[in-house]
């Protein structure tokens, strides 16, 4: 199977359109056609990784090692803090992960220090912040600034400007935070630059890009063509990457007699 290069999808296209291929010499000095060619690539693969914000492959990391379903990020709490960074790497809004699921969010004491079974686990119950601040706010507030020292969290909260996730109530010890997130893909540059998804997908890349350069081209029924097969090729990514197996299958045939 063709590699997903950068370089090998460029000259791919380059190649239908009759023009000069490029090579990992001057492919970072491309100019004219095949700069626009490297051009509509780049626009095909961003539009293929900002269909779905959970596609599996941008997924940040394997799934938790002791339970699939424990999550793919995971968060050690410090005692009488709320608020945390859901990415501690982001120094601000464009390097955060463009999804998290809030569902997800898991508090356990199993892995942590100390702790013995039996080990505490529960799914945290996702809230608004408002609803945190009308309901919640000024007990804990209280708690907080008294004698308390909160107590297991039950709740978690997505702060207003979504880089931080809040517990509630106020952590009372070290607990382990689990929750599962996914990265944003980087803009294809160098010649050895691969797409992140699998290279059996390439096609539905190539589709897209075709489209832009025959709308670049003003041809406008190539590039109706090439944007069905793109649609045709991402139905399948979507059903072969995030189809769900049905619990039950029924049968509507009606039965005479």
């Amino acid at each position: 199977m063709a590699s997903t290069s950068f370089i090998n999808l460029t000259n791919e296209l380059l190649r239908e359109l009759n023009e000069v291929a490029l090579t990992s010499a001057n492919f970072s000095d491309a100019l004219g056609v095949q700069q626009m060619v490297k051009d509509k690539v780049n626009l095909a693969y961003l539009d293929i990784v900002n269909a779905e914000p959970r596609w599996p492959f941008l997924s940040v990391a394997e799934s938790g090692l002791a339970d699939p379903f424990y999550g793919n990020v995971a968060k050690d709490t410090v005692e009488g803090q709320r608020w945390y960074p859901i990415n501690d790497a982001a120094a601000n809004h464009t390097e955060d992960y463009t999804n998290v699921d809030w569902s997800s969010f898991y508090v356990t004491t199993i892995g942590v220090a100390g702790e013995t079974a039996p080990y505490l686990n529960r799914t945290l119950d996702y809230i608004s912040v408002q609803k945190w601040q009308d309901f919640f706010r000024n007990q804990e507030n209280e708690d907080d600034a008294g004698d308390s020292v909160g107590g297991t969290p039950v709740r978690v909260i997505r702060s207003f400007d979504n880089r931080n996730f809040g517990l509630s109530p106020i952590p009372d010890k070290v607990y382990s935070i689990k929750y599962f997130a996914y990265k944003q893909p980087t803009e294809l540059v160098e010649s050895t630059d691969e797409v992140v998804f699998p290279a059996m997908y390439r096609t539905v890349l190539l589709a897209k890009a075709r489209y832009y350069i025959w709308m670049f081209k003003h041809n406008y029924q190539a590039s109706m063509i090439a944007d069905e097969d793109y649609k045709k090729g991402l139905r399948s990514m979507r059903e072969n990457l995030l189809g769900v197996a049905p619990e039950n299958v029924t049968d509507d045939r009606i039965r005479t007699v």
